[in-house]
C-alpha cells in the first residue's frame, strides 16, 4: 500500500501531506441513507465507517438522506447506525437540513434550520457517498457532486450508471471480451404475455433467477424453478424496477473479489477472493435476509479455497471488468467459478456493502488491509483525483 497521503489544498488542489496548504485537517462528509430500498443497509454501512475513520486525522461530519430525498446533518455516533436485534437504522428528517456548495468556486457546505437563515458548516474536501442503489449509486448522487465540483470516493457518473443496470452492465462486460451468462431483459413500461415468458424459458431454461435490473442487496430477487411462477417474480422484482433482468442459473461457485483503485495512475488492485457458502436450506439463494438478518445461516469464506491458478484469473477478470466499466476507488465482482475453472462474471458493484462484516472488506482484511486502513486509502484516493472531466 502506498504511503502517500494525499489532501487537498484549500483552494482544492491536492498536496502529498497528511492535511491542507492551511493546516487543517481534510474534511470528510459521510453521506448515506437514501431513497431506495437499500436505505437501512447505507446507513448500516456508514456505521461501519464513522467507526473506523480515523478522527484525529480527518474532521468527520455525518450527512444522511431520508427516504423522502431530504439531506440533514445526521448523529455521527456508530452505535446510532448498526443493524441490532433485526432493526433496521433509518435517517429521519432532523429539520437541519444541509446544502451543498453553489458553484465551483465555493467550498463550503451550508445548514439551514426551521426559520432561520442558512450557516455556515464549513469546508468540506471529499464526500464519502455510501448509498447504495437508485438515487444514490447509479451516477445520479455523482453527477450533483460533480455539478458542485466536490470530490467523492468512487465511481463516476457513467461507470455507476453501468454498475447499477444489469442490463448496461452486461452488455459492456460482453463487449470488453469478458463472459457473462445468458440473459433477457423484460423492459420496463411493456406487458409480458404469455408467448413472451415461454420465448424466455425456452431460450434460458430452468432454473432462472429474475431481478430489478437496478436494484442490490438482493431486493426483488426470485429464483424460478417452474415455469408456472415466472409472472409472479416478474412482478415482485418489478415492485423495485420497472426493468426486468431474467437470468440463466449457472452452475457454478459463488465467488467475490475487491478491487481498489490504484494510486497516481497506477494499475487497479484486486484482493483475495472469497466465497458464498448458503447454509441454511431455507434461504433458495444469498437473498436479503441471507444476507443482513440471518448470519448464522450464511458462511463467508475469506480467502476462498481456490487453486493459486484460479485465484490468479479470478483477480484478472475482476481487474478486466472494473476498467471495462470505467470504475474508480472501490468495486466488488462477483463471478461463477465452473468445475473446469471457467470464470464467468455476475455483476459488478460499485459501492459494495461497507460494514466491518461485509464481503468487501473482509476480503482486504485477508490481503493485508484492514478495515481502517481501507478506509483511509480510499479517502486518499478521492482526494488524489481532479474534479471535472478526468
Amino acid at each position: 500500500m502506498d504511503a502517500t497521503r494525499i489532501a487537498p489544498t484549500d483552494d482544492g488542489s491536492p498536496t502529498a501531506s497528511g492535511g491542507t496548504s492551511g493546516g487543517r485537517r481534510p474534511r470528510v462528509m459521510v453521506l448515506f441513507g437514501g431513497r431506495s430500498g437499500e436505505h437501512a443497509i447505507s446507513c448500516a454501512t456508514a456505521g461501519g465507517v464513522l467507526r473506523a475513520i480515523d478522527r484525529d486525522r480527518y474532521d468527520v461530519v455525518a450527512v444522511g438522506i431520508t427516504r423522502a430525498g431530504q439531506w440533514v446533518l445526521a448523529d455521527d455516533d456508530p452505535d446510532r447506525w448498526v443493524i441490532r436485534d433485526g432493526r433496521l437504522p433509518e435517517v429521519e428528517d432532523t429539520a437541519t437540513h444541509v446544502l451543498l456548495p453553489q458553484g465551483t468556486a465555493d467550498r463550503e457546505v451550508r445548514v439551514v434550520r426551521d426559520g432561520e437563515l442558512a450557516a455556515p458548516l464549513g469546508a468540506v474536501d471529499v464526500v464519502f457517498p455510501l448509498l447504495h442503489g437508485p438515487f444514490g449509486e447509479d451516477g445520479t448522487l455523482q453527477g450533483l457532486l460533480e455539478l458542485a465540483d466536490v470530490r467523492y470516493v468512487g465511481s463516476g457518473v457513467l461507470a455507476s450508471a453501468v454498475g447499477m443496470d444489469k442490463h448496461m452492465m452486461k452488455l459492456v462486460l460482453a463487449g470488453s471480451g469478458l463472459t457473462v451468462g445468458p440473459f433477457r431483459v423484460l423492459p420496463a413500461g411493456r406487458e409480458v404475455d404469455a408467448a413472451t415468458y415461454g420465448a424466455v424459458v425456452a431460450d434460458l431454461g430452468l432454473p432462472l433467477f429474475v431481478k430489478p435490473a437496478r436494484a442490490g442487496s438482493s431486493l426483488g430477487i426470485s429464483r424460478v424453478d417452474d415455469a408456472a411462477d415466472l409472472p409472479a417474480a416478474v412482478a415482485a422484482a418489478r415492485e423495485h424496477d420497472p426493468k426486468v433482468i431474467v437470468e440463466a442459473a449457472l452452475v457454478g461457485r459463488e465467488i467475490e473479489c475487491g478491487v481498489l483503485g490504484g494510486r497516481a495512475g497506477a494499475s487497479p488492485r484486486a484482493s483475495l477472493p472469497g466465497e458464498i457458502l448458503v447454509t441454511d436450506t431455507r434461504h433458495a439463494f444469498y437473498d436479503f435476509e441471507a444476507k443482513y438478518l440471518d448470519e448464522a445461516g450464511v458462511t463467508l469464506a475469506c480467502p476462498a479455497d481456490l487453486p493459486a491458478d484460479v485465484v490468479a484469473r479470478v483477480q484478472d477478470v475482476a481487474v478486466r471488468a472494473f476498467e471495462a466499466v470505467g470504475c474508480e476507488g472501490l468495486a466488488r465482482v462477483d463471478v461463477f467459478v465452473a468445475d473446469d475453472g471457467n470464470v464467468v462474471v455476475n455483476e459488478i458493484n460499485t459501492m459494495p456493502g461497507f460494514t466491518p462484516y461485509s464481503m468487501y472488506p473482509r476480503m482486504w482484511d485477508v490481503t493485508g488491509v484492514d478495515y481502517a486502513t481501507l478506509v483511509d486509502e480510499l479517502v486518499g484516493l478521492a482526494l488524489e483525483r481532479p474534479t471535472g472531466l478526468r
